[in-house]
């Protein structure tokens, strides 16, 4: 299996810490408002990710963090703190906001069939645990304190910048507005490990600590869950791109200073969703929620096909046009599998025919060279126009590639159009009679399929891409 590693910027062979276990930690949502889409389009790549390890034979241990206390709105120590913004806009308490948005985000991920990791950890439950990390980089001499706040010296790391390959130089004139923000920094790139001195007049949030009454700096959480729960070294970190030079650069800093050694082996970053303003985020007030495309009348599961058609390192321009052109797409491969199940022995295939294997290699050599999941979606689909597969082995290779798609392919449900009782396969069989009538110029009879269908309250719309049907009223 090959994955990109951001750290040393190529694609690498990926061979675990401990073949036993693979232990992965995933950046989880920041709950001061509903996930977005793009955020959205990282977790089902990262769902790929787990379930690709899970398929190819490793055990997998993954960690996620849910950020409920102090994330300000740059991943520098600059702007409002989040959640309080939060809950100053819904007139809620900081505590009320965060459950609502955690609650809310797993409603979503549920709905995209991404797997819940298996540890899922709030930043406010591992106080004790930050102040007690702090006080060994204190006494190993990389804090100062200064203002009220304890900062990490990052002049006392050597290769600050080895994720990022950024000139430092460089990230301290980039970095000048922020110096005026706070004048106790002695490094622009110097970040807070713990806040006493707080910014806002009525922070909500505060604890106990050696240095005062307080909170923990962002960047703190997600090394000290990390440690807790998966120990000094592991093997992948993901996050989004655009944590690489700040938030993911200081986690490396504190956590190998705490620890003295290595701590991620392969750093894993997806791309943005970006749509006709740009890159998708909350700034602005307004975004697109699954609850949106919900609303709009989108599968949630038209999205997950629509994100598994590129690739988690290249950016994916979002328009409703392209998810609607992805649902048909979708709903398409649904009524094809759905023709073939009511064409197939209920007892399945016991072995596959050496055919049949070639296609789930096939399919395996997409999923492990970096996560191809858009070719390995392109193996599906000719899979399914084989003639050298019988039906049974079909539906025993969906079942095999549904481990890592999750497109409920193979599930039965009323939103599957209403249609029933071998009326796919009907439908499937007037369409390409009607592809034939009008290959022949015999419109007459494409029309009076189509006009036929209707009466079934089956409408066609034809695509560049094929035809697609669906059940009407």
């Amino acid at each position: 299996m090959k994955l990109y590693n951001t750290l040393s910027r190529k694609i690498e062979d990926f061979k675990p810490i401990d073949e036993n276990m693979v232990k992965i930690y995933t950046c989880g949502p920041t709950v001061y408002n509903y996930a977005h889409l793009g955020n959205l389009r990282m977790y089902i790549h990262e769902d790929v990710l787990e379930k690709t390890l899970r398929y190819v034979g490793y055990p997998v241990k993954r960690v996620m963090n849910i950020t409920d206390v102090g994330h300000l709105e740059s991943d520098a120590d600059d702007g409002e703190d989040k959640m309080l913004k939060g809950a100053k806009r819904e007139n809620k308490t900081v505590w009320e906001i965060a459950q609502h948005y955690t609650d809310a985000f797993f409603t979503d991920i549920e709905k995209l069939n991404i797997k819940k990791p298996d540890i899922v950890a709030k930043a406010t439950d591992y106080i004790d645990k930050y102040i007690d990390f702090i006080k060994t980089l204190e006494e190993k001499g990389y804090t100062y304190f200064a203002n009220g706040n304890v900062y990490f010296d990052i002049t006392k790391v050597d290769n600050y910048t080895k994720l990022s390959g950024m000139d430092l130089e460089q990230l301290r004139i980039a970095s000048r507005d922020e110096v005026s923000v706070d004048e106790a920094k002695r490094n622009p790139q110097d970040f807070v490990l713990w806040f006493t001195k707080s910014k806002f007049e009525n922070q909500a949030m505060k604890w106990d600590s050696p240095w005062g009454v307080g909170y923990p700096g962002w960047h703190i959480e997600c090394s000290v869950i990390s440690l807790t729960n998966l120990g000094d070294q592991m093997d992948i970190h993901c996050g989004g791109v655009d944590h690489i030079p700040v938030h993911h650069t200081n986690e490396i800093a504190q956590t190998e200073s705490y620890t003295g050694k290595q701590w991620v082996k392969y750093w894993w970053h997806g791309e943005f969703l970006i749509d006709n303003e740009g890159k998708m985020s909350k700034s602005s007030g307004e975004f697109l929620t699954l609850a949106l495309l919900e609303k709009k009348g989108f599968n949630p599961l038209s999205y997950r096909y629509f994100v598994l058609n590129s690739h988690y390192r290249k950016q994916l321009a979002f328009s409703f046009d392209s998810l609607a052109s992805a649902e048909n797409a979708y709903l398409k491969l649904k009524n094809r599998v759905k023709a073939l199940k009511e064409n197939t022995d209920s007892a399945g295939a016991d072995e596959l025919s050496e055919a049949a294997v070639k296609i789930k290699d096939e399919f395996k050599k997409c999923i492990e060279d970096d996560l191809n999941t858009a070719n390995a979606l392109t193996v599906l689909f000719n899979m399914l126009k084989a003639d050298d597969v019988t039906n049974d082995e079909k539906i025993k290779l969906i079942e095999d590639f549904e481990q890592v798609l999750s497109l409920d392919l193979l599930k039965e449900d009323e939103s599957d159009d209403g249609v029933r009782d071998g009326m796919a396969e009907y439908i499937e069989e007037a369409i390409q009679k009607r592809q034939e009538a009008k290959k022949n110029k015999d419109y007459q009879l494409a029309d009076s399929i189509r006009a036929e269908l209707l009466e079934k309250g089956i409408m066609l719309e034809d695509t560049r891409q094929g035809v697609n049907w669906k059940r009407i009223n």
